[in-house]
């Protein structure tokens, strides 16, 4: 039996936290800083997910057997490679191989230096060169902040205009702070947009089918981005063969190179891809579970998660086979008015007991808090998941289960798989 340990406050670790419950093998599982949901399968601890040196002396000290890290930043700092220092089991990338995701630049330069097909790309570090650039360019564009900036840095251009108000946005105003010192400008891919997990060891990897991420806040892919409103896995529009071809393409070139510069890459890569006619371009890489992709992939997963991480991490991924549950599974995310932007928290939330009485309806928290009942506490206050044998009825389900919900100025995307309906 062991014990575990999930860095992180928000929906995904919800997810990692109640398949964890599931598994004969878990005897505790802890959560820092958790959320009102995680303390409902298992024990919150309020520390930081960028303390370091508490989480390290709170895993010693409460005998952790193994850290499951979710958030970027996280990883960014550098906890894996303290943990590891320390001789503790911990799942998930170092702060060299975690810079896949949190330097868009070595993304991007590592992908053009082995091959990894992905739009072409321009650095600035200078805003009136960058500005220079966009002005004389002829159409779309995407700048995107070339650091962490919570999955809310990207922004697609149709116009020069927007393409100079991103760029004002990011490297003049400031509004991912450091993250925007520079950007990266790509060309606009437009296509169908995929998402792959891969589970990796270092040398091998396992991956999930392919699924399909919702970024935009507004129906029809309008707003602006944020951390994700929804998802749909497995997606409808793709067959197994896509994971052969990632497989080749994608993650065993960039785990190939990643471990010749000494960034053996343990953990979840996680490249957002973009179907151009029939060729797979690489949007961009995480280095963690995604959020909410994690949500729908843990309601489909049938293997015990812990067998998968524990494979993981003692390099030993080559003989896992993932099973899956038959069917589909669909996530709406709740949100707070104004998100991604400024937002209020502490409004009481209801109807969650009821919505999760509908069959195949489960409800991961995200920013909730309990304090004298159920509040809000977060941009991403709940992810409400359904699973069923066809998607019609996933998203039914999931539908009828947000209506049930409540929380004031609750906000959400109605559109959310319906464009798969018509293509069955």
């Amino acid at each position: 039996m062991k014990k575990v340990l999930i860095v992180g406050g928000g929906g995904r670790e919800h997810a990692l936290a109640w398949k964890l419950s599931q598994s004969s093998q878990v005897q505790e599982i802890h959560v820092a800083p958790g959320n009102a949901g995680t303390a409902q399968v298992g024990r919150n601890v309020p520390i930081n997910i960028l303390a370091v040196k508490e989480l390290l002396d709170y895993a010693t000290s409460a005998g952790i057997d193994l850290t499951i890290v979710g958030p970027d930043d996280a990883l960014a700092v550098g906890l894996v490679d303290v943990f590891l220092e320390e001789g503790l089991r911990v799942f998930g990338p170092t702060r060299l191989a975690a810079e896949i995701e949190s330097s868009k630049v070595f993304a991007k330069q590592l992908m053009s230096a082995v091959g990894v097909p992905t739009a072409a790309y321009r650095v600035f570090g200078e805003y009136e060169q960058a500005l220079a650039y966009v002005r004389a360019y002829d159409g779309p564009l995407v700048i995107k902040a070339a650091g962490l900036a919570r999955g809310k840095g990207v922004y697609p251009c149709r116009s020069q205009e927007a393409a100079e108000e991103a760029l004002n946005a990011l490297m003049v105003g400031r509004v991912h702070g450091e993250a925007g010192d520079r950007v990266v400008v790509e060309e606009f891919l437009a296509g169908n947009e995929v998402s792959i997990h891969a589970m990796c060891d270092g040398n091998s990897a396992v991956l999930f089918p392919p699924a399909r991420d919702y970024k935009r806040a507004l129906d029809g892919d309008g707003g602006e981005n944020t951390g994700g409103m929804g998802a749909v896995a497995p997606h409808p529009g793709y067959d197994p063969s896509l994971l052969t071809t990632v497989r080749a393409d994608v993650i065993e070139p960039i785990l190939t190179a990643l471990a010749e510069q000494g960034r053996w890459f343990n953990g979840c890569l996680y490249p957002g891809l973009m179907d151009v006619n029939g060729d797979i371009r690489v949007l961009e890489f995480n280095a963690r579970f995604g959020d909410p992709e994690t949500q729908v992939y843990m309601r489909l997963l049938e293997s015990d998660l812990l067998d998968v991480l524990d494979a993981a991490v003692e390099g030993e991924l080559h003989r896992v086979k993932l099973r899956w549950r038959a069917g589909f599974a669909v996530c709406v995310v709740l949100t707070a008015k104004g998100y991604p932007g400024s937002y209020q928290t502490g409004a009481p939330i209801t109807g969650i007991e009821q919505a999760e009485s509908i069959p195949g309806v489960v409800v991961f928290h995200a920013g909730t808090a309990a304090n004298n009942g159920l509040l809000t506490a977060g941009g991403r206050v709940l992810a409400v998941t359904a699973v069923a044998d066809e998607l019609p009825e996933a998203l039914s389900r999931a539908y009828q289960a947000v209506e049930c919900v409540s929380f004031a100025g609750m906000r959400y995307r109605q559109d959310i798989g319906a464009a798969f309906l018509s293509e069955l």
